[in-house]
């Protein structure tokens, strides 16, 4: 590895290969090594965004990652599905968790702000709060920085809403919270933000402190999600019941969810679960955030997903989207059908056709029958859940790939569109966790040859119970290199 660039998952000599084919293609080096960088990257440090609401936190998280992402809209607390986003500042990449969307009002205004507050917290490596400087600190606020100080994770204060000069004596009356230095801002209007981030890259590990189970012996991390009462705990009671040994449980604070030490087939395994959090009966309209908020700080946690269905039903629009979170944030995925020891003939005939349907897009998964009741078929959990991280850690060597796909274009050229036929030039794979591919090709690829091209890397190298990233880059119009 030199200092400079960081080859993804590629060795120096077949990085120094590759470098010569791209610049014969025609392709401008910097380009190729920013591409290579860019998807080699392991995972990303997290940077949280909390505060009341409408201090402006998803104005804020726009401007952090460059695009209008986040819903924004006047109303207090619009909901939405996505909580993770990509950013980059000064050249560094983290992803920034956005808790603007999370604001509904279901246990009184504090107590949800200091709720939602704590999952985020949990799963980040940093945190901004926002505070608005135009209101000063409310006792809200104090709640949440009682919050921020016991979980003990660096802090940046942002104090928004200071529009011009006038403003910045609103923004130092917060020194007051304790916090350290108030970054006036104005995220409207961007005012401030490049120092704020400045503050924010010195607050951020420069990677996450997770080791993907790279520490010798370290137990490997499985989140068992589902939406609510699909049997995830009685899963993982009967996973580390009877014959089962819990190595030790390691329960943090309150509403920690549990994480627990299981031996499973001969292996300890570290199973988080995101079941571990009491729900507030109270809670029933604000149920589903809740429940996508943990799994979302669950998975950010683990390596694989084991999502659990519950068979007795149809399979939902809330399965479906629990399972997209898992494949956006990139983690090794099994599938789980509870309960199938209750169905009879009809259901079960029914179910297959719903499973090839709504399930389509993620049949490249393990699939598991499973009852959490009766154990009936825990012991296939193990290999599919085996199956599934080694599927996450496979990496095509470069010459493979590019003898891949020079086959795969012959047989299959791309269609012909506008006149032109773009092509597959040469490609490679720059990281693992999930498998992340660079394809370099003379025009722009369409969404459905994409998918034929995946679909073709899987049958050919299998990636079994893992994602996988393709991002193509075209060739610049330039002079030809013969």
């Amino acid at each position: 590895m030199n200092d400079q660039h960081d080859h993804g998952a590629l060795g120096d000599a077949e990085y120094a290969e590759f470098m010569e084919l791209a610049a014969g293609e025609g392709f401008d080096v910097e380009d190729v090594e920013g591409a290579i960088e860019e998807a080699g990257h392991g995972p990303l440090p997290v940077l949280a965004v909390v505060g009341r609401p409408n201090v402006g936190k998803s104005t804020l998280v726009n401007r952090i990652i460059g695009r209008r992402e986040a819903v924004v809209e006047d109303k207090p607390g619009v909901t939405r599905d996505r909580v993770t986003y990509e950013a980059e500042w000064a050249g560094r990449r983290f992803k920034v968790v956005d808790t603007g969307g999370w604001e509904q009002d279901v246990l009184g205004i504090d107590a949800s702000v200091a709720a939602q507050a704590e999952y985020a917290i949990e799963a980040a490596d940093a945190c901004v709060f926002v505070v608005d400087a135009t209101v000063g600190a409310t006792d809200t606020d104090e709640a949440v920085v009682k919050l921020l100080r016991r979980a003990g994770k660096p802090v940046v204060l942002c104090a928004n809403k200071v529009d011009g000069p006038s403003g910045e004596a609103d923004a130092t009356a917060l020194w007051s919270l304790g916090l350290g230095e108030p970054y006036p801002v104005s995220s409207l209007h961007g005012r401030g933000t490049g120092d704020m981030l400045d503050a924010v890259l010195e607050a951020l590990p420069e990677a996450p402190a997770q080791t993907f189970g790279n520490a010798i012996g370290g137990p490997r991390r499985i989140a068992l999600i589902g939406r609510p009462n699909v049997g995830k705990s009685s899963l993982l009671n009967k996973v580390a019941g009877e014959d089962r040994v819990v190595v030790n449980e390691l329960a943090g604070t309150t509403r920690d969810p549990v994480d627990e030490l299981i031996e499973l087939g001969g292996i300890t395994w570290k199973f988080v679960d995101t079941a571990g959090i009491r729900k507030k009966v109270h809670l029933q309209e604000g149920a589903d955030y809740y429940a996508s908020l943990r799994t979302a700080a669950a998975v950010e946690k683990a390596e694989v997903a084991v999502v659990l269905i519950d068979t007795t039903d149809n399979i939902s629009v809330q399965d479906q989207r629990i399972i997209t979170m898992a494949v956006e944030s990139g983690r090794a995925l099994v599938i789980a059908y509870n309960k199938w020891d209750e169905l009879d003939e009809e259901r079960r005939y029914y179910l297959e056709r719903e499973i090839e349907t709504e399930m389509q897009q993620v049949a490249w998964a393990p699939r598991v029958n499973v009852s959490a009741k009766t154990g009936r078929h825990m012991d296939k959990l193990v290999p599919a859940i085996e199956t599934a991280l080694a599927g996450w850690e496979t990496r095509v060597p470069t010459g493979r790939l590019n003898a891949f796909l020079g086959e795969l274009v012959a047989a299959h050229p791309h269609p012909i569109r506008g006149g032109k036929q773009p092509r597959i030039l040469f490609g490679t794979q720059a990281g693992t966790k999930p498998p992340r591919f660079v394809l370099f090709a003379s025009g722009f690829l369409e969404a459905g040859y994409r998918r034929f091209v995946e679909r073709r890397l899987r049958e050919e190298f299998g990636f079994e119970g893992t994602p996988i990233h393709i991002s193509v880059r075209v060739r610049e119009k330039r002079g030809r290199k013969k």
